[in-house]
């Protein structure tokens, strides 16, 4: 049977991500224990909060460690909210400048926008080529943030001993004054600004393509 982790380090809505895979067939688990996390077909890291404190958390159960193992391993990882910001290099939040597990070239900043949080449904710019949004690249996705990374670039993660393909596939979404990496895709790596637990048919859709990625 096909086997996810959600990753528990403290900082997500993680009971209903739980649900939304349980609905489609995966057997998962909650769990911070780093050999699951390692172990499972697909990894799910997570986040609602600040960057920094979230990795902060992430890192005092070895969360970090696991995502960059599991794709050393060429392992599926999918992350959500700011389980996908903390992909990127830095985060600029609160006045603070907080190392992300630097995966992804780029920084998460504020919204430029009249009404922050960005807070509910939203179209998105659907990448060529996406996995992830195979038959749902013009459906609506559901959004609760104030903090985005405006761009996105392959980075070498040869220091890391991470192998994986310079092909990277970006998904856009524009809200107010910005333009801002909804979802990001690049080998076992994957990441949603975006909630697919929360966005119906077509979220279910979306978590449906990267469990056929295992």
């Amino acid at each position: 049977m096909t086997t996810a982790v959600v990753f528990d380090y403290g900082f997500g809505n993680v009971r209903s991500m739980v649900r939304a895979l349980a609905r489609l067939g995966v057997d998962t688990t909650l769990t911070s224990d780093y050999r699951q996390a390692l172990e499972a077909d697909g990894l799910v890291v997570p986040g609602v909060g600040a960057f920094a404190a979230c990795m902060e958390g992430l890192r005092h159960v070895q969360g970090d460690r696991v995502i960059v193992d599991r794709l050393r391993a060429g392992r599926p990882v999918l992350g959500v909210c700011v389980g996908e910001q903390v992909m990127f290099e830095t985060g600029h939040e609160h006045g603070e400048n907080a190392a992300g597990v630097g995966l992804i070239g780029g920084s998460v900043d504020p919204l430029d926008a009249d009404v922050v949080p960005h807070m509910g449904w939203d179209t998105v710019e659907g990448a060529e080529g996406s996995t992830l949004l195979k038959g749902v690249e013009g459906e609506r996705f559901y959004f609760v943030h104030s903090y985005a990374a405006h761009e996105a670039t392959a980075k070498d993660l040869s220091g890391l001993q991470i192998d994986i393909t310079d092909e990277q596939h970006v998904t856009w979404c524009t809200y107010g004054r910005s333009r801002f990496v909804a979802a990001y895709e690049r080998g076992p790596l994957s990441a949603t600004q975006f909630h697919p637990e929360k966005s119906g048919d077509a979220g279910a859709q979306l978590l449906k393509n990267w469990i056929a990625t295992f």
